[in-house]
């Protein structure tokens, strides 16, 4: 599979490193501790998210995580963030709530033990309170949160189950990156029922330059130029019709055709043809 580079990644050796992809020789042990803090997130992008805070990041704003769940997102940010000494905190920001269906399928074959209600903001803070006061936690609906203005160096988006939540993040969130410095971790750019994604970052192609693909579904970009609040609200994704979202999709489609990742995005096309006018990830049912 090939990474695209971009002209400023090539003059940047710190974003240049990314294609060589230097977490993928990480041995599991290097997430220490964390790797007891359950996640959904696949091997690779577990040590990627650690690899970040440990040896890329620079401490040149805060790491902020939309979309933490129980903490397994958080946990191997936090980590790296030990390694690197870097003073700078994790957000953590999430509902902090899961179903009995969620708690079986995920949280109890990972070890936590049965318990009652939906409420995981306790259990979150109980596993990442290994790093203490590295981590900061931000409990509520993200889209209608507020970021208190610091730069953000590393963005992780990992909450945009339907378009107009993401549209609302990304109002918040982006212009307080640092163009030529901040990543933007887009956890679901793949996943096929959540079209709007891939639609959103080709509307912001002027801003982010992709670097790589780390399976199963994430992609990371570089801010090169930092979107303001009136051009992210030009660049919204809920109000779109189906057939403008499916010519952004095609136009993903060839921009990482030489990716290898042609088929995933054809999932996402025929995703959204199967579900019509659908704007959240829920109600996606498989074509």
């Amino acid at each position: 599979m090939q990474t695209p580079t971009s002209p400023s990644a090539d003059s940047d050796p710190a974003t240049q490193a990314l294609s060589d992809r230097p977490w993928s020789m990480l041995m599991d042990r290097a997430l220490g501790k964390a790797r007891a803090v359950p996640t959904m997130l696949s091997g690779e992008e577990q040590r990627l998210y650690y690899w970040l805070t440990a040896f890329w990041a620079e401490g040149a704003g805060e790491i902020v995580d939309l979309g933490c769940f129980a903490g397994g997102s958080t946990a191997r940010l936090a980590e790296g963030l030990d390694v690197s000494g870097h003073d700078v905190r994790v957000h953590a920001f999430d509902r902090f709530t899961a179903g009995e269906d969620v708690k079986r399928s995920i949280l109890y074959p990972q070890g936590i033990a049965p318990f009652e209600g939906t409420d995981i903001l306790p259990l979150a803070q109980d596993l990442l309170a290994p790093w203490g006061e590295r981590i900061r936690f931000h409990r509520g609906e993200i889209d209608g949160m507020d970021w208190g203005g610091d730069p953000i160096e590393l963005l992780v988006m990992d909450a945009s189950k339907a378009a107009d939540t993401m549209d609302r993040m990304a109002e918040t969130f982006l212009p307080h990156l640092v163009p030529g410095r901040s990543l933007l971790v887009q956890q679901d750019f793949l996943h096929w029922s959540q079209p709007w994604v891939p639609v959103q970052m080709e509307r912001l192609a002027a801003f982010f330059t992709p670097l790589v693909h780390v399976p199963r579904d994430t992609l990371v970009f570089l801010c090169h130029r930092r979107p303001t609040r009136e051009e992210l609200c030009a660049a919204r994704t809920a109000d779109l019709s189906d057939e403008v979202l499916l010519s952004y999709l095609e136009m993903a489609h060839e921009r990482y055709a030489d990716w290898g990742l042609a088929a995933r995005l054809d999932e996402t096309i025929l995703g959204l043809r199967a579900n019509p006018g659908k704007r959240r990830a829920f109600q996606f049912k498989r074509p």
